[in-house]
């Protein structure tokens, strides 16, 4: 099965291209065009990452401001991770059925209005609402997928460069923005961050309305790197929802599916939920300024880039379950240390935080090769799915976390027992088929 954001193959085909086309996209104009829907589409992921990072800074504050306890905050938090999940699989469906400029602008919408309508909040069931709900679906349809359906509808050359581009977004919009929301609560208070997500979900709004189109057809171009002679598709006719239940349908069926999204579910909840969501309250918790601790939260974004890169390397030359085996390996004896490195002196901080930089998402390429190698074409959508397994394990630990530090006042139970998920996920890859397609015994 295609990309739900690909043509299939019972579309009709447009002409052949000619080399008056061909001429007519090397000008400069056109060059300065492409350079635009890529640095509109990278801002806008960065800005939607800095929204996503701001529950991070957000938890102590709203906890003193509302008198909230940290369990309720989390659930709302909970919500919204698990809904970003949910949306990705009907994200890229949604933009093939009415087109990126008005899902992204959409999506943009309630991203800025869920924060602007923050700033009226007074009870628990507002928070749900705005941060679990608006903000949840907003920022789920503003993932990896759409940056995948810009790359994939405006360049054939360079493709490989532009996802590269766009998946560092949410490293960048972290490294960006938590410095900055934490600078902002040492000098005024959480009111402002409001104002300043507020502002940027408009500013990028502003900019898909303007300069993004659904496709270079619309100003007049082909994609990126076309050929005299190739052909480019014209919208497919399929159902794209279809074939997303499809997706879902295949995947049940299968073992292979169960224990590689098990492992994958594992990687959410020890990477977003637990230490994305909850780390900058554990170091506040054992007196720990929120500036130092965002500090070393944004920095694991940029080892988080180095370690991603390294892991795609690795995936290519080695047997990714072997390589899942080391990466939960390594994580889970690193949070099983997280309590005593968190009454340590600063430097052990910094080593833990290189290390699970380095170890963020470096499960993401493995997981992805051996579901290509498991399931093929049908892999993309699959993997979708999959996605939204691991937002459910974020969700779930955030909310656990959450919910435990505010009966225990310690975050030390929660990161043993995540340590030991990861042991159990370390296990766990060694039972799934390496090589060649499902089998009908696997499914």
């Amino acid at each position: 099965m295609r990309p739900v954001w690909l043509p299939s193959d019972r579309e009709v085909r447009q002409p052949i291209i000619d080399e008056k086309v061909i001429e007519m996209n090397h000008t400069r104009t056109a060059k300065y065009y492409y350079g635009l829907i890529v640095f509109v589409t990278f801002l806008t992921l960065v800005i939607a990452a800095g929204i996503r990072s701001a529950p991070a800074v957000l938890i102590v504050p709203f906890e003193e401001f509302f008198g909230w306890n940290r369990a309720e905050i989390s659930l709302a938090l909970s919500i919204n991770l698990l809904l970003n999940g949910l949306c990705g699989p009907f994200a890229a469906a949604l933009m093939e059925r009415y087109g990126v400029r008005p899902v992204i602008a959409s999506a943009l919408l309630l991203l800025g209005a869920g924060a602007g309508l923050t700033l009226w909040m007074q009870d628990m069931w507002q928070m749900i609402l705005l941060w679990g709900i608006v903000i949840g679906i907003g920022s789920g349809f503003l993932s990896t997928v759409f940056g995948t359906v810009v790359a994939t509808r405006w360049f054939i050359q360079q493709r490989g460069l532009i996802l590269g581009i766009f998946s560092a977004a949410g490293a960048a919009g972290q490294l960006l923005f938590l410095p900055l929301f934490a600078n902002i609560l040492e000098w005024f208070d959480w009111h402002v961050i409001v104002w300043v997500l507020v502002a940027a979900a408009f500013f990028s709004l502003a900019l898909i309305i303007l300069i993004m189109r659904n496709g270079p057809g619309e100003v007049g171009l082909v994609p990126y790197g076309t050929s005299a002679g190739d052909t480019v598709p014209d919208k497919t006719t399929d159902n794209p929802f279809q074939a997303v239940w499809q997706g879902l349908k295949t995947a049940v069926q299968s073992k292979a599916f169960w224990l590689l999204s098990a492992s994958f579910f594992v990687c959410g909840a020890t990477s977003v939920g637990l230490i994305g969501t909850h780390f900058v309250s554990a170091c506040v918790d054992h007196g720990i300024t929120a500036i130092f601790a965002a500090g070393l939260l944004s920095a694991a974004s940029v080892f988080n880039i180095i370690g991603v890169t390294a892991a795609g390397w690795l995936s290519d030359r080695y047997d990714n379950r072997w390589l899942l085996f080391w990466y939960y390996l390594v994580r889970g004896l690193a949070l099983f240390l997280l309590p005593a490195v968190l009454v340590s002196d600063r430097v052990i901080l910094i080593i833990f935080v290189t290390v699970y930089g380095l170890n963020w998402i470096a499960t993401v390429p493995s997981t992805i090769k051996l579901a290509a190698d498991l399931f093929g074409d049908r892999s993309i959508v699959i993997f979708g799915w999959m996605m939204a397994l691991h937002q459910a394990g974020s969700a779930l630990a955030a909310f656990y976390a959450g919910a435990l530090q505010a009966a225990l006042h310690s975050y030390t139970l929660v990161f043993i027992s995540a340590a030991v998920l990861c042991l159990v996920a370390a296990m766990i890859v060694f039972l799934i088929p390496g090589q060649g397609h499902v089998s009908a015994e696997t499914i």
